[in-house]
C-alpha cells in the first residue's frame, strides 16, 4: 500500500501536466494566428459572372463598408453568386430567419438578419461574406472553393427589401473597404447614399 500511493500520485501529476501542455498548445494554435498582422489583400473580384456590370451601393443606416449589389440588366433573382477569391468555406447556412420573399412572392414577409449566407476564409486573416441568398448555399463548411466557383444564388432572404447580394470584405475582425480587381470600390461609410458601377473580371483562367 505504501508503495502504490506515491506511484498513483506521480501518475496523476503526469496526467495533469500533460493536460496543461495540451491546453497551452491548443491556445497557441488558435490564438497566435489571430495576433499576427493580416497578410496581403487577395486580388478579390466581383462575386458575379464574368463580364456582367452591376451597381454597387450603400445608404444611411446600412453600416460602414457594407455593399449591396444589383445587376444593371435583367432580373436579380437567381443570378449566380461566385467566390471572390479562393479559400475555405467557414459558414454556409442561415443567419437569422429566412422570411417569405421569393420570385413568386417578392413582397412576402421579411425575415431577420442575412438569411441564407456564406462566409469564406481566404487566408492571411481575410474573409468575405455573402448574404440574402435565394436558396441553401451550394457549398458546405470546410469545403475548399476556387475563385469564380458558384456558391449560391441571388435572393431576398432575411431582412431584405428586394433581391440583391449583400457583400462584405473583412480583415481580421474588422470590415474594410471592398476592393475588386485591385481597385477600391469607394464605399467606406453609410452617412449618405452612394452608388458606383463595376464590371466583373471574375473570369475563368
Amino acid at each position: 500500500m505504501t508503495t502504490t500511493r506515491p506511484s498513483r500520485r506521480r501518475t496523476l501529476l503526469v496526467v495533469v501536466a500533460l493536460g496543461a501542455v495540451a491546453a497551452l498548445v491548443t491556445v497557441a494554435v488558435v490564438v497566435v494566428p489571430l495576433l499576427l498582422p493580416p497578410g496581403p489583400r487577395p486580388l478579390f473580384q466581383l462575386p458575379v459572372a464574368c463580364g456582367e456590370t452591376w451597381r454597387l451601393g450603400t445608404y444611411p443606416g446600412h453600416d460602414d463598408y457594407d455593399v449591396d449589389l444589383f445587376p444593371i440588366e435583367d432580373d436579380a433573382w437567381g443570378r449566380p453568386v461566385l467566390a471572390s477569391a479562393a479559400g475555405e468555406v467557414t459558414v454556409a447556412g442561415i443567419n437569422g430567419t429566412l422570411g417569405g420573399r421569393t420570385p413568386g412572392d417578392p413582397d412576402g414577409p421579411r425575415g431577420r438578419g442575412g438569411g441564407y449566407w456564406v462566409k469564406i476564409d481566404h487566408g492571411g486573416r481575410w474573409e468575405t461574406q455573402y448574404l440574402h441568398l435565394l436558396e441553401p448555399p451550394l457549398v458546405r463548411a470546410g469545403q475548399r472553393v476556387e475563385q469564380g466557383e458558384q456558391i449560391g444564388k441571388v435572393g431576398s432572404t432575411g431582412n431584405s427589401g428586394a433581391p440583391h447580394l449583400h457583400y462584405e470584405q473583412r480583415r481580421g475582425w474588422a470590415k474594410v473597404e471592398t476592393w475588386f480587381n485591385g481597385l477600391p470600390s469607394g464605399i467606406t461609410h453609410d452617412d449618405r447614399e452612394y452608388t458606383v458601377t463595376r464590371t466583373s473580371r471574375n473570369c475563368p483562367p
